[in-house]
């Protein structure tokens, strides 16, 4: 008896529209975003992909050279965090709006038929909105509502500041992912585990406002919830500890 053909499983488009400010001397994304943006490719599944929108015209080449960047962030990183980075990351100047639109218009005569159905212009309502005011929460259903899920980034701010506020004007469809307010790369990994993994968000384990240890005399306490790792330790962007140190010894001189 011949084996049924396997289906690919379904790839989602996770959108970040960017919102925070470049930094000032290089013109380019802070080194904080970027190690958030990278670890965002990391955590989707195989046939997702994450679109960066809202870029600045002068943020967009050194971030293509980071997440293209042939080596981990740091020695304990991940060496597979930027492998396919090219083919899962995309940074665009276009706002989300203009994105959905521009699907359709990159499509070619010589595309395959899976290409070009990926193509296609998105409806809004295919579009779900992580807002933190949002009155459901997402479940493992919404895989087979939305294609694309939208975020309203930086998500971590502390204190919040609503800037998913001005998202929720376009008239997207809204889930939420509960009550703590998490960093964007956390809230990314986390829809993946529910719509692609199709875990509930109650089954998830997480951590709220972990401490990160230095040394005895150095730490830092992280103000957002982290999905934590087998060992019970938050799972932060490959890099991320080493630049915290690095601040915080920065803040420690300036003082």
């Amino acid at each position: 008896m011949a084996s049924q053909p396997q289906t690919k499983p379904k790839g989602f488009k996770y959108v970040i529209e960017h919102m925070e400010e470049d930094d000032e001397n290089t013109k380019a994304l802070p080194e904080w975003v970027k190690l958030e943006y990278s670890h965002m490719l990391k955590l989707v599944g195989p046939q997702s992909t994450v679109h960066f929108t809202s870029l600045s015209a002068s943020s967009i080449p050194p971030l293509i050279s980071h997440l293209s960047a042939p080596s981990p962030v740091s020695s304990s990183g991940d060496p597979t965090i930027h492998l396919e980075s090219t083919s899962k990351g995309h940074p665009t100047s276009l706002p989300i709006l203009e994105l959905l639109k521009s699907s359709s218009s990159s499509s070619s005569s010589s595309s395959s038929a899976e290409d070009r159905e990926d193509r296609k212009a998105i409806p809004k309502e295919r579009v779900c909105l992580l807002d933190p005011k949002a009155e459901k929460i997402l479940s493992p259903e919404d895989a087979d509502t939305f294609d694309v899920f939208l975020y309203g980034g930086i998500l971590g701010d502390d204190p919040p500041r609503d800037r998913t506020k001005e998202l929720r004007k376009l008239g997207f469809e809204g889930r939420h992912l509960g009550e703590k307010q998490m960093t964007t790369d956390t809230a990314v990994g986390v829809t993946k585990i529910v719509v692609e993994d199709q875990i509930s968000l109650d089954k998830i384990p997480f951590t709220d406002f972990p401490t990160i240890t230095f040394n005895k005399y150095e730490s830092i306490e992280m103000p957002f919830r982290y999905v934590v790792d087998d060992k019970g330790e938050p799972i932060l962007p490959p890099g991320m500890r080493e630049h915290l140190k690095a601040d915080l010894n920065r803040s420690i001189e300036d003082f």
